[in-house]
């Protein structure tokens, strides 16, 4: 069996070559016709466009995304071409939640409130939005949920419209899949409309997808100060983002609230098993993200712990000083462990 993977995938290349014949690691932006034709099956993520041009007379099979998204698979021809797919949902929805944790953490500084007197709005309540409103509720906040689809299938009331978020939020954070079209499109769901709606100056937090927010409507509410701040880490245009906005934000950084090492090893593991389930291979391997080099964190309060595990102005601050290195930033990201790697010390 020929795989041909993605070579910023972690954690994979001792594991893929137990159960492959012949791999083959190229960028995920290098993948080819040419390159595809006989393998049996991808390893891919974001970068790489798997559509009509790409698999088109190629022999595979099945493609394996190791994200959470799927928008760069077109399913319609996959399905005419009887090509299988799957993507690994839910599996960095703890390192989303992470990145918002400390963003939550940096915004209260900002805003000089507490968090526990703010009320933050979650467009977008599945695997990560789930996680944020725990960390939310953690910290005291008041939390509206909106999730249309959700709130149709389960006639729930636990959710609430996206002008009511609009008007009462402090805070609103965005956790959709991104849909062009449909009942459920989130193409531009946040333009100039929604940010009229908008009474209280929010703060803005993407971490969904770039498309999701329209730019000029988000740059046009900073300019006119009806949010008061933004954090975003997808942007449309990837890698050729907005450079004005990344000046003006105040955490922006390059698509890698998802990145943590944890989530990373679940995306790789996730994509490998359902390639050994769909060739019906028996899997042998075992994918563990390294140990942290300093284990031991020593803080005066739980939420300074939080911050020395991971602070995404680092992360920011090399975005801002290099933007046109946002692939590399991204594909080269440093080790991230999340709050179960480390051993923590509270001494007020």
């Amino acid at each position: 069996m020929k795989i041909i993977v993605d070579n910023k995938i972690p954690y994979i290349k001792e594991a893929v070559e137990k159960i492959a014949d012949k791999v083959i690691y190229v960028p995920g932006k290098d993948f080819t016709p040419e390159l595809v034709r006989d393998a049996d099956a991808l390893i891919i993520r974001t970068r790489t466009h798997c559509n009509r041009e790409l698999l088109e007379g190629s022999q595979v099979k099945f493609i394996a995304t190791a994200t959470i998204g799927f928008d760069h698979i077109d399913t319609v021809f996959c399905k005419q071409a009887g090509i299988e797919w799957t993507n690994a949902p839910g599996c960095n929805s703890a390192s989303v939640a992470q990145y918002i944790q400390s963003a939550l953490l940096i915004v209260q500084s900002q805003l000089h409130k507490k968090l526990s007197d703010l009320t933050i709005g979650i467009v977008g309540v599945g695997n990560v939005g789930n996680k944020v409103a725990k960390v939310a509720k953690d910290f005291g906040m008041r939390v509206l949920l909106n999730d249309l689809p959700r709130e149709e299938k389960e006639e729930s009331t636990s959710f609430t419209s996206l002008q009511k978020i609009a008007e009462e939020s402090d805070i609103i954070t965005f956790h959709v899949p991104l849909y062009k079209e449909g009942k459920y499109k989130t193409f531009h769901l946040a333009d100039d409309t929604f940010f009229r709606l908008l009474k209280r100056k929010p703060v803005i937090i993407n971490t969904s997808r770039g498309e999701v927010i329209e730019t000029n409507a988000l740059l046009k509410a900073l300019k006119n100060h009806s949010i008061s701040d933004a954090v975003i880490d997808v942007w449309e245009h990837e890698p050729e983002i907005n450079r004005v906005l990344l000046d003006k934000v105040l955490i922006g950084t390059p698509h890698i609230a998802g990145y943590s090492a944890d989530g990373k090893a679940n995306a790789t593991r996730m994509s490998l098993d359902s390639i050994c389930r769909f060739f019906h291979i028996e899997a042998d391997y075992e994918i563990t993200p390294p140990t942290p080099v300093t284990s031991y964190i020593y803080a005066k309060t739980h939420e300074d712990a939080l911050l020395q595990i991971y602070n995404p102005i680092e992360d920011s601050q090399r975005l801002k000083k290099q933007p046109e290195q946002f692939e590399t930033l991204r594909g080269d990201y440093p080790l991230r462990r999340e709050e179960k790697a480390y051993t923590i010390s509270i001494t007020p």
